[in-house]
């Protein structure tokens, strides 16, 4: 009884541990009641909205989601093993979720859960939970043959939550399509070389479509971590109304 005592008092201690290294969440008001943003790890963000829980490209395993309620909504947005992490989606509670992909990853998925995927490509759009959700391109450029994220592959997404918009980049660089977007109330953009764009792209890619709020996330390149401070510098000399967001996405760091 002891050991039993003992071992569930540990297990208790780890999810504390676990909860407590992530970012406290953030709230932003909308039509339909608090849009709650729960940063992950590195292109992981779960939102809780309207009484359902939304994933992006969950990743880290199981641990990375402690205290995070089971989502009822995945978003998926490419096939590389940080997006699309086959470990970690068949280690959470699927049970009540439906995928939102592009075909590519739809192709990649085991049976039971291909069986949950609405598949979308650039362009195109679902609504889900009351969730309207547009897919928009994310690519590389130049475009080459060998485009470690060539066009129309991935998904960037954007999800309409009562009267606020939210942009998701996934793997980009600055393209026309993220920098003429419009009205966007919250965006989550990618920095990190070779991968996607650096911290100069990526902050005048924001000033050109100028979000409410934006969170850099997915900042983990082969050199380390971009400079989110360089880039906030760099996107508030050039607005002061934009409100860029730093937020720890590598809580072992």
């Amino acid at each position: 009884m002891k050991v039993k005592s003992t071992l569930t008092a540990l297990c208790l201690l780890a999810s504390f541990f676990a909860m407590a290294q992530k970012p406290a969440p953030d709230q932003i008001k909308t039509s339909k009641g608090p849009l709650t943003i729960q940063p992950v790890l590195h292109g992981s963000v779960a939102f809780t909205w309207d009484g359902k829980t939304i994933y992006v490209d969950p990743y880290g395993g199981t641990e990375a989601f402690e205290g995070i309620a089971a989502p009822d909504l995945i978003l998926i947005t490419d096939i590389h093993g940080d997006h699309l992490d086959l470990k970690t989606l068949e280690a959470i509670n699927t049970s009540q979720a439906t995928l939102v992909v592009p075909q590519a990853v739809a192709d990649k998925l085991p049976e039971p859960l291909k069986q949950k995927a609405v598949v979308i490509g650039n362009g195109e759009h679902t609504e889900q939970l009351g969730i309207a959700i547009a897919a928009i391109p994310m690519y590389n450029l130049p475009e080459t043959d060998d485009s470690r994220h060539p066009k129309g592959r991935g998904n960037g997404y954007i999800l309409q939550m009562g009267n606020k918009t939210v942009y998701l980049s996934g793997d980009t660089e600055d393209i026309p399509e993220m920098r003429a977007l419009r009205n966007i109330d919250v965006a989550f953009v990618c920095m990190n070389l070779p991968y996607t764009m650096d911290v100069d792209q990526a902050a005048s890619a924001v000033l050109a479509f100028k979000p409410a709020v934006v969170y850099p996330y997915h900042y983990r390149g082969e050199q380390g971590l971009s400079d989110v401070e360089a880039f906030k510098q760099k996107v508030n000399a050039g607005s002061k109304k934009i409100d860029v967001r730093l937020r720890n996405w590598y809580p072992e760091k």
